[in-house]
Parts: C-alpha cells; structure tokens; sequence
C-alpha cells in the first residue's frame, strides 16, 4: 500500500512572528545582562545610561489617575484590543498547515467535469520510462509538491552520469507526450549493482 507523506507550509507572516520572538528574547538577555551589572556594583548610573531602566520605572510611577482621561483609556483600550487581535492572528500563523505530498493531477477541468491523473500512474510511467535505460536495474518514483523524484539503481557505476542524464530525459519525454511538461524531474542515483563494486576503485 503507498502511504501518503505529509508537508508543512509556513505562511510568510510566521517569520514575522519569529522575528518578533527574536526582539524579545534579545531585550531579556538584555535587561537580564543590566540586572547582573547592578548585582556585581556597576554604577546605576552607568547602567541606567545603557537601559533607561531607572528613567522607565520613575515614568510608571510617577503617573497619577488625573494622567488618565477618558479620551487616553479609550485610546489605550482600542489600542490594546487591538494588539490583541494583532497578535493573536500572528500566533495562528504559527500553527502548522499539514497538506499531502501527493495529490491528484489536474489535466483539464471544464462545465462537465475534469480530467485527473491518480499520483501513482504518473509514477509509474517514470519507472518504465527509467528501465528503458539498460543500465537501469531498479527504478522508484515519488510524485511530491509540484515535482517528480526518480530514484534509480544502476548496473555499472562508471556509467552512472550518462545514465542519470538519460533517464531524466526518457522521464521528460514521456512526461510531455502525455502533457505534463511543466512538471519538474529529479533524478537521484541510489545504489549500483554489488557485482561490480570494483568499478567505483
């Protein structure tokens, strides 16, 4: 039974939310490094010069109700609602998207219906297509996202090279006969007949 291999998408906004991670962990590491700077008798000064952490706290606690109008609590709960939606949205951009590796293959879609090909028929015409090659000995096909990957053994190793090129051609050929040129092919050479190791020395 062929199993089907799972992908994972990353949408682009989750590297905005990686970057957002890295900020923060560098302003830990940091305000961290100011508490070991004060723990070993540097200057508060010095150190408040670097991260504005005394400059901060009298700020905060100089604030008075007076300070807060209606207008500033309006804003300030708009605003954190809205940081809130804000963040919440980039943290689902982190979850992962699970899709199949292997789908089927869209050849013409119309009113009526359309035409698909199941993943494992095109394999499997890349595998004959692959023994075409006499050097060939076995052949494996794995349609994946938006590309074909043949895995090939061969008989002799010192004709592996002409071999490859050749079975991506016989794959690209057959591939375009059957009108799916645009579909990418890589060929991998996985192994070679133990009979004739010695060609490899």
């Amino acid at each position: 039974m062929i199993r089907q291999r799972i992908g994972l998408r990353t949408p682009g906004l989750a590297y905005v939310v990686r970057a957002l991670t890295v900020l923060l962990a560098l302003a830990l590491v940091w305000y961290g490094l100011m508490v070991v700077l004060l723990a070993v008798k540097v200057s508060p000064h010095t150190v408040n010069s670097l991260s504005a952490y005394h400059t901060l706290y009298d700020d905060v606690v100089g604030l008075k109700e007076s300070d807060f109008s209606t207008a500033v609590r309006f804003i300030a709960g708009a605003a954190g609602l809205v940081a809130l939606m804000v963040f919440v949205y980039l943290a689902a951009q982190e979850l992962p998207r699970p899709y199949l590796a292997r789908g089927d293959v869209i050849l013409q879609a119309h009113e009526r219906g359309k035409t698909v090909v199941k993943p494992r028929a095109i394999e499997r015409m890349a595998e004959l297509a692959a023994h075409g090659n006499a050097n060939v000995s076995t052949a494996s096909s794995r349609l994946g996202d938006q590309e074909l990957n043949v895995d090939v053994s061969v008989r002799r190793a010192s004709l592996a090279a002409g071999t490859l090129t050749d079975v991506r051609t016989r794959v690209l050929t057959d591939l375009d006969r059957h009108q799916f040129a645009d579909l990418p092919v890589n060929v991998t050479l996985t192994g070679y007949d133990r009979k004739t190791k010695r060609e490899l020395s």
